[in-house]
């Protein structure tokens, strides 16, 4: 239960912490902290089990059809990245208490920061893979939210939409790359598919797989080509930059990288594919990162680099390289974490993040000058700091193993290219900040901030030399359990130690120390010469491409969408049409040989009926009443047909819902001219006609095809199951309550949505395009017929009789919450037709938005309770008791779920319907139904 748990909390957090901003900033950050906290110490108790090699696993069957399961797995890799989301977590809720002003929403911030929090865990956790892509698009929506979170900030915005356009396509490519995973290995649960190198890989799918999987994690990473997101996203607070671009979001795809690599690593297309991309995005990174001159600009595009130099590693396929990836993970998190909330410092105590105009801090900041020195010496792998052991792991593995088609000296040379030009900007971000002479008259006057704010940095420096000083102590069990985990067996005999004698590595790095320190003196030469050298802006080919998709989708939009609902439907009715035939056409055809049933007088009858209504339907279709009224037979034919088929649940429906349609349109037309436009061009009539018999043909065709032959149906199942399956003898409503509970479910919510999106659309009593409608005055506001509006209030009590006595029969008789909910919504309709909006609205006092929340709260706390009781979601159950005088009485907990059913069709129907007749009287529905003020009494 702990490892859901672990996962759990930061949601459960997240609203608590928004809410709890109303006792203050310090309540709020406290309330995040604690619930982080919680977390944390879950995870921390799962520590020896993971030292010693034991896997924790925990699950529960959700959708076992589609192989989606709620399974967790907790090893050293996933215990390993959640210790970093949970620990940085907890130092960046402190920071950020500090760090926002009191204008910004802390609430909120907490709010999101917990849910990606959250999110990241899930990613890292889940033994799901379809599990494990629902955490992945939530990190992609949680991060939009953070990194747009100074939504004044035009920058802001961009850098989120464009985050999360990068992020979210490549997550697209990954699901399918994990489905066509899972169908390999035919089993979606992760650890199973780990299980299933040879067969993956021997595979005529594995390519496709790989690139598919390679897209989502390069564009989560911030992989070349994608790394242009990554430094825009820098323009959200910095806690956000410390934290997603530093410790978690980025890392997700270097995570999944390591996830999957006992079965997708050891090959050539991966050697190539991820080894290269690695190297080159390491490369790009640190060179674009020399030149900027935003200190938060010049740590993304080191990230970029660092990321790359994780990739490479774990291209090269190999278990030392895997375990040197896991170092530098580690070690990555925690200084760069840390250079970003000092960046932070330095910004909000210096007013500028600008290098150019920075200088001599040192004296002014001696914290955080300490702090950046110690950092930033990590990040340019100065011995002995932790970054110094991973960084020379990488240049060993670089030059003894790494033979890029032919070229044993390839990687290593530009390796450690890319390490002298990450010593060359580690130390302009330290010396040219912090020591030397002041460059310009700062806005503000630079001092050390509060403890809050020094404290989370400073810890994670602690750490950077600790790891540094003691790497076999302090992180040797943990980054072995980590790497074992990638390799999925056991590692070579190995020591993390700051001196491994004199050997090439070595020599590389001390190469690259020294380079480092010459090319930042030349550091004036190399800036001019790069500024004279092109420089492509992939920031500038986004815009263009998105530019350019947009225009084209506006083109075909405005083309086929310009406001003709008759030109949308002969293009949807148009491509169906030639399908369908075209299907036919090309396909052989055999008449079916099942016998066809005698027509009865009746049937005939009722079908000339619904040929002549619709055919009145389009010989007056000019008359919009005249065709509301045969729309109105056509529907009641339909309805007797049902009956005479056997079908009384049905019949009751259609007839339910042919009154609401005919009351809902006849309110719609109220606003409407009465007549039509009259249609012109003989084409487009002889095109509408043309489509419509073809369709027709096709429609009817296709039934008489399928009615001919013999088939089987679900139904017998239903009907055999419907009493010792659903406890009911009402085969319709058991399948809609239980067999097939779950789409009732979604559809009832839709209807809640229909219904809340017409309320708003019309909360303003926005006016038709025929202008708006004139205000009606009160006496109008009604039929003004006495004898109907007395008979409505004794119609009102039957109906609500009768709509009783169909909902309590329906589990075991035509009837049911649906039909139930439909009939008093009539009859609470037929009181605002009567009697007119003011007095209902005085009288009645009900507003329609609650009994819409409400259903669908009873309708999940229904199918919660099957779940919790160990059964799938919304299974039902019966009870029979004995009650005296009344005899045994049947319960089904279905009842409680079509009473969610009733409240929303209830909530829903009357809402729309009252928004639109609010539009009527002409005071519009700002005013939510049931809140009549004095005003409106008085006037009724």
């Amino acid at each position: 239960m702990s490892l859901p748990l672990i996962v759990l909390l930061p949601f459960i957090g997240a609203p608590l912490a928004a809410l709890m901003i109303r006792a203050g900033r310090n309540a709020c950050a406290g309330t995040a902290f604690a619930f982080s906290l919680g977390a944390f110490a879950l995870l921390l108790s799962h520590l020896p089990d993971v030292l010693q090699g034991e896997p924790i696993e925990a699950g529960w069957s959700w959708l076992p059809s589609l192989g989606l399961d709620l399974d967790f797995r907790l090893d050293g890799l996933g215990f390993l990245f959640a210790l970093l989301i949970l620990g940085i977590g907890l130092l960046i809720i402190v920071y950020a208490r500090f760090y926002l002003s009191g204008r910004d929403p802390m609430g909120s911030f907490m709010a999101y920061l917990l849910a990606f929090q959250g999110a990241m865990l899930g990613i890292v956790l889940a033994d799901n893979v379809l599990l494990l892509l629902v955490f992945w698009e939530l990190t992609s929506l949680s991060s939009f939210l953070l990194i747009g979170y100074w939504k004044h900030l035009p920058d802001g915005r961009q850098g989120a939409r464009m985050a999360l356009t990068v992020t979210a396509a490549g997550g697209l490519a990954m699901i399918a790359g994990m489905l066509i995973l899972g169908d390999v290995a035919e089993s979606y649960r992760l650890s199973d598919i780990l299980q299933q190198a040879e067969a993956i890989q021997a595979s005529p799918h594995y390519l496709p797989a790989l690139l598919l999987i390679l897209a989502g994690c390069f564009t989560k990473s911030a992989q070349f080509p994608f790394h242009f997101w990554l430094p825009h996203a820098m323009a959200a607070p910095t806690p956000v930059s410390a934290y997603l671009h530093s410790a978690t979001m980025v890392k997700a795809g270097v995570f999944l990288l390591a996830r999957l690599w006992p079965v997708l690593a050891g090959s050539e297309a991966w050697f190539y594919l991820v080894a290269t991309t690695g190297l080159v995005t390491m490369l790009a990174g640190a060179l674009i990162a020399l030149f900027k001159d935003d200190l938060k600009a010049v740590l993304a595009y080191s990230t970029v680099s660092h990321l790359g130099l994780v990739t490479m590693l774990l291209g090269f396929g190999t278990p030392m390289a895997a375990l040197a990836a896991v170092l530098h993970i580690l070690n990555h998190a925690s200084f760069k974490a840390a250079l970003f909330m000092i960046a932070g410092i330095v910004d909000h105590e210096a007013g500028t993040r600008d290098i150019r105009r920075l200088g001599g801090l040192a004296q002014a900041m001696p914290i955080a000058a300490t702090l950046a020195v110690l950092a930033g010496a990590s990040m340019a792998g100065v011995p002995p700091l932790n970054g110094f052991l991973s960084k020379e792991m990488m240049l060993q593995e670089a030059t003894l193993l790494a033979d890029w088609a032919g070229n044993a000296w390839l990687v290593a040379a530009l390796a450690t290219l890319a390490a002298c030009l990450s010593v060359a900007y580690s130390l302009r971000f330290v010396i040219h900040v912090f020591f030397g002479r002041p460059r310009a008259v700062l806005a503000h006057h630079p001092h050390d901030p509060p403890a809050g704010m020094w404290l989370p940095p400073a810890l994670l420096v602690v750490l950077v030399v600790a790891i540094g000083l003691m790497p076999s102590t302090l992180a040797g069990a943990l980054v072995a359990a980590a790497a074992s985990a990638v390799t999925g067996g056991d590692l070579p005999a190995h020591e993390l130690a700051l001196w491994h004698g004199f050997n090439p590595a070595l020599g590389l790095s001390a190469l690259a120390l020294l380079s480092g320190l010459v090319l930042l003196k030349a550091y004036r030469s190399a800036r001019a010469s790069w500024s004279a050298g092109p420089h492509p802006q992939a920031k500038a080919m986004f815009d263009g491409v998105i530019d350019y998709v947009v225009d084209l989708a506006r083109t075909i939009t405005q083309g086929l969408h310009n406001g003709s609902l008759q030109r949308q439907l002969a293009f949807a009715v148009g491509a169906v049409v030639v399908l369908g035939f075209g299907t036919f056409l090309t396909t052989p055809y055999e008449a079916g040989e099942r016998a066809t049933l005698p027509a009865e007088p009746v049937a005939v009858v009722g079908w000339l009926l619904l040929l002549a209504a619709t055919g009145a339907v389009l010989a007056l279709h000019r008359n919009r009443l005249l065709a509301l009224v045969n729309v109105g037979v056509i529907g009641l034919i339909v309805s007797l047909g049902f009956a005479y088929l056997s079908a009384p649940d049905l019949a009751l429906t259609q007839i339910a819902v042919e009154v609401v349609t005919v009351i809902l349109l006849l309110l719609a037309l109220a606003h409407l001219p009465r007549h039509t436009p009259r249609e012109t061009g003989w084409l487009r009539r002889l095109r509408d006609a043309g489509l419509a018999v073809a369709a027709g043909l096709g429609a009817g065709g296709a039934v008489w095809a399928m009615m001919t032959r013999e088939f089987e149906t679900l139904s017998g199942y239903y009907l055999e199951q419907s009493v010792p399956g659903g406890g009911g003898a009402n085969v319709v409503n058991v399948i809609l309550v239980d067999f097939r509970g779950f789409d009732t479910f979604g559809e009832i919510t839709v209807l809640g949505i229909a219904a809340l999106a017409i309320y708003a659309l019309l909360d303003r009593g926005t006016p038709s395009v025929y202008g708006a409608p004139p205000a009606v005055p009160p006496a109008q506001d009604a039929s003004n017929s006495l004898m109907m509006a007395v008979a409505m209030r004794i119609m009102l009590t039957l109906s609500i009789v009768v709509g009783a006595f169909i909902f309590l029969r329906g589990h075991n008789a035509p009837g049911g919450g649906f039909v139930a909910g439909l009939v008093v919504s009539i009859a609470l309709a037929l009181q605002y037709m009567a009697h007119g909006m003011r007095w209902a609205d005085t009288h009645m006092r009900i507003d329609y938005h609650t009994p819409i929340g409400w259903g669908v709260v009873v309708a999940a706390t229904t199918g919660l309770g099957a779940w919790l009781a160990g059964h799938p979601f919304l299974t039902s159950t019966v009870w029979h008791l004995d009650v005296p005088v009344v005899g045994e009485v049947h319960i089904a907990s279905a009842m409680f779920f079509d009473t969610g059913v009733f409240l929303v069709v209830v909530g829903a129907t009357l809402l729309a319907l009252t928004s639109l007749a609010r539009l009527r009287v002409g005071d519009g529905p700002a005013r939510k139904p049931g809140t009549g003020g004095a005003a409106a009494r008085k006037e009724a």
